[in-house]
């Protein structure tokens, strides 16, 4: 497997995980009229613009030319967050390589480009539903910081997150 920075050629890949990797995770947390509403050709788009933004860092995973996963990271968007704070934005594995290992190779290369760049922290928001994640964040090293839930609507559908944050080590 090989882990690299994204390239426009990677943006419907990119977009097909995305759309794929919610509609398996999120199937009891978001509505299933909006999961059903999600389209590859807009999430290409979005992720063109993103990338030719340049306001965050997505790297990608392949093996044999094939994407398997992507994570997007940057500073922190959070309103108390310093200039040493990071946020992982999203991290998404196509679900047939789920438990393989792809999404904690992204997370760790993640983890290093922030340290080498000068972050000490990493925070990221996840659905406090979503058990699997939460699995999977609290191996690698973050935790629950009690901060306030984070609502946002998605369609029609009031939604929380929760913050998980971890020390980044140099």
């Amino acid at each position: 497997m090989q882990i690299t920075p994204a390239s426009d050629n990677d943006a419907p890949a990119i977009a097909a995980i995305h759309i794929q990797a919610w509609q398996a995770a999120y199937i009891d947390i978001v509505a299933a009229d909006y999961l059903a509403t999600l389209c590859i050709e807009q999430r290409t788009a979005s992720w063109r613009q993103k990338m030719a933004r340049g306001a965050s860092t997505i790297l990608v995973a392949k093996q044999n030319h094939t994407l398997l996963g992507w994570i997007n990271f940057a500073p922190s968007r959070d309103q108390n967050a310093s200039a040493i704070d990071a946020e992982i934005w999203a991290l998404y594995v196509a679900s047939e390589h789920w438990s393989s290992g792809v999404g904690q190779a992204l997370l760790l290369q993640a983890k290093a480009v922030l340290a080498e760049s000068g972050f000490q922290a990493c925070s990221l928001w996840v659905f406090p539903q979503n058990d699997r994640a939460i699995k999977f964040y609290t191996a690698a090293g973050f935790v629950h910081d009690g901060a306030a839930p984070k609502s946002f609507t998605l369609g029609s559908q009031v939604l929380q997150e929760i913050r998980y944050i971890c020390p980044l080590m140099t």
